[in-house]
Formats: structure tokens, C-alpha cells, sequence
């Protein structure tokens, strides 16, 4: 198997919006191609994760400490929405992406994923449920990956409906880098399934013996990020890096993607990590950032608020409090933008609303759901 896609080294030089550094809501920010304004619209959260919009005007947001919380007519219910699954709540663990059925008007299926408990540690798993009220009903594992591990790390589980209907889910490598290598091990993947949780007859690996057969693409560190490009149709991710080597990645059926043999990054300690950054036979990443940002959420703009931004992908950071956007030509990233850098903390996850505007989650303790609403010239 070759390389796919050409690297983009981290070479090119951010370009920053000036009074990104505005700490409160409402304060108009000039980036290079828009004039906006950021607008809490909900605070109090603890720590959110995803956000999900509702047919009918209301939000769905998940707490990493297990809550799955409404926001009905901009305000934040004060009774979490019951039923959900019980959740490791630990490091990196908890209740983590939500996403509706691209049929949900129809049927009203909503998934969750989430850091599963276990008597040997934790593990990356995925329910499905119907919302009824304030409560969860007909919930349903239809996913458990057999990356249990006792550490509090790399869960991955952002999960993205591609076009053809299946239902993609990132599955972090729980801290145990070689598995990410090996197909018998959920660790470091992403698994391809249909809407009830059973696995495609035509995913990669499913006649390939000792393999799982939910597996559609392998050697990943720990994905966050994951968005359905709207043109291609193809699945973009991005994944962690360990000391630099955050990558974005276009998910390819049955493709290696290195981890731990080839990274840009460096052990945490600082000594080099597997063969290099290439190796014949394993795909290259669409750029890489080191050093590193730690990305989180992935959304592109299709929306006709910002005209100047459509096509454009939007990746939150953790580590340096901004949202980076990125001008796309094809397959290749050609500028990078960061916005809004520490003026409101680490930026969890980036969707977009059905109103066509931007809206944020912030990682924190008193965590808050921003929306980046145009502002005239």
C-alpha cells in the first residue's frame, strides 16, 4: 500500500486576526476574511464535549462528566436529560460525542460515545438511543472496542455519518501504541458500522482473519476531530500527536496511518519515536502541526453567513485556546488562520448550526457554548 497524500510541512506562518485576544462576548473581532462577533449563548456547562441540534430548535450537548444537558430557547435546563449510559468519568473519560442519524426527523435516532466502565479499566464505546421528553429511552450498546486499558487516555470517539449511510467512529489507542499496528485490537482505528451497530459486508478487513471486522482504517494515536467533507463525500480526521506531530488525515479504507512507526512528533521525554516520519507503504498526512495545538471538533462551513469562509475546515485547539481555519485546495491546506486565541479557553468541539453560523464549546470547568454571528463591513 503507498502513500496517499503528499505532507504540508508545518512551514507556513499563522496568520492572527487582530483583538482576537477580546475576553468577553460581543466584542467584534476583524479576521482576514470576515468581520465577526462572538455571542455566548449558554454558560454553567461542565466541561462539554459535542454539541448536537435538534429539528426542532433546541441543543444537545454532552458533559464529560456524564451529563447529557438541553438548551431550550437559549437557556440551559437545569435537569440533565436522563437515562444515559453509565461513563468512566476519568482523565480524558466520560460522556463524549453526540451526533443525530441523518434521518433522524424520520426516526429519531441519537448516538452517543463514550468512555465505557469496566472491571479490568476503561473502553471506548457507542449507544443508541431515541430522546423522549427529558429522558433516554430504547438505549442500546451497539458498540464496545475491546481497547480497555485502566489509564484515564486516547479514547478518540468522535463519530460522523458519511454519505453512504454508515456511521464512523474514532477510537483512540488508550495509550498502548504498538496495538495501533495490529487489526486484531480495536486500539488507534476507525471503525466503519451500519446505523444499528452491525458491520458492513464490504468494510476492509471483514475476510481478513484474526481482524475485527468493524476495523475500516488502522494506525491512529487518538482522533478528536472528524468531519465529512462536503463536496468529496470522504471522511477527514484529525489525530493527536504525541510532542508535536498533530495530524489531519482523509480516511481511506483499509490504509495504515502509521502510528507508532512514522509520526512528525517526539516522545514527551524528547528521544525519537519508531522509524522516522515516512515509511513506504503507510499514508502521509495532509499537514501536520508541530509544534503541537492539540486539536478538537472539526466542522467545514457550508453556510451562506460567511460566504468568504464556505469550504473552509475549523479545528479547535486545546493547548493554545483558539480556532485555527484552514483554506482548502482539494486535498491540500493552503492558509491557516487562528482566531479568538485566549479569549475564551480551550475550544472542545466546532459545529455548525443549522442557521449557518459557527458555534463553539469551550473545554472548562464553567464551559460555554459560543456562536460566531457576522458583523457588516
Amino acid at each position: 500500500m503507498i502513500s496517499l497524500f503528499p505532507r504540508v510541512l508545518f512551514a507556513m506562518v499563522f496568520a492572527v486576526a487582530v483583538a482576537i485576544s477580546a475576553p468577553a462576548s460581543a466584542q467584534t473581532v476583524q479576521s482576514q476574511k470576515h468581520a465577526f462577533r462572538p455571542v455566548i449563548v449558554a454558560n454553567g456547562l461542565d466541561h462539554p464535549w459535542s454539541l448536537a441540534f435538534l429539528p426542532d430548535g433546541r441543543m444537545l450537548v454532552t458533559e464529560r462528566p456524564g451529563r447529557l444537558r438541553l438548551i431550550v430557547d437559549g437557556r440551559l435546563q437545569a435537569e440533565p436529560v436522563s437515562g444515559v449510559p453509565a461513563v468512566a468519568a476519568k482523565g480524558q473519560g466520560g460522556l463524549l460525542d453526540i451526533v443525530l442519524h441523518p434521518d433522524y426527523a424520520d426516526n429519531g435516532w441519537l448516538y452517543l460515545s463514550f468512555a465505557a466502565p469496566s472491571l479490568r479499566g476503561a473502553h471506548t464505546a457507542v449507544a443508541r438511543a431515541r430522546l423522549e421528553d427529558n429522558r433516554l429511552v430504547d438505549l442500546k450498546i451497539i458498540f464496545k472496542a475491546n481497547n480497555i486499558a485502566r489509564g484515564g487516555v486516547h479514547f478518540g470517539s468522535r463519530l460522523t455519518f458519511g454519505g453512504d449511510g454508515k456511521l464512523y467512529i474514532t477510537v483512540g489507542e488508550r495509550g498502548d501504541s504498538d496495538k495501533a499496528q495490529e487489526l486484531a485490537s480495536h486500539n488507534g482505528v476507525t471503525v466503519r458500522l451500519n446505523d444499528d451497530g452491525t458491520v458492513p459486508r464490504d468494510n476492509p478487513f471483514v475476510n481478513t482473519a484474526g481482524a475485527m471486522p468493524e476495523i475500516y482504517s488502522y494506525g491512529h494515536r487518538n482522533p478528536q476531530g472528524m468531519a465529512r467533507h462536503p463536496g468529496t463525500g470522504a471522511i477527514w480526521l484529525h489525530e493527536h500527536g504525541p510532542k508535536g506531530g498533530d495530524e489531519i488525515n482523509i480516511v481511506r479504507a483499509g490504509v495504515n496511518y502509521g502510528w507508532p512507526v512514522i509520526t512528525f512528533g517526539r516522545s514527551y521525554a524528547g528521544f525519537s519515536i519508531g522509524e522516522g516520519s515516512e515509511k513506504s507503504g503507510l499514508a502521509q498526512p495532509i499537514l501536520h502541526w508541530t509544534p503541537s495545538i492539540a486539536p478538537s471538533g472539526m466542522a467545514f462551513y457550508t453556510g451562506d453567513k460567511f460566504p468568504a469562509w464556505r469550504g473552509n475546515l475549523f479545528v479547535g485547539s486545546l493547548k493554545f485556546r483558539h480556532l485555527v481555519r484552514l483554506e482548502l485546495d482539494g486535498a491540500r491546506v493552503v492558509a491557516q488562520e487562528r482566531l479568538l486565541e485566549n479569549a475564551f479557553g480551550r475550544i472542545r468541539d466546532v459545529r455548525q448550526g443549522p442557521d449557518g453560523l459557527l458555534y463553539l464549546l469551550t473545554d472548562e470547568a464553567d464551559g460555554a457554548i459560543i456562536r460566531l454571528e457576522p458583523v457588516a463591513n
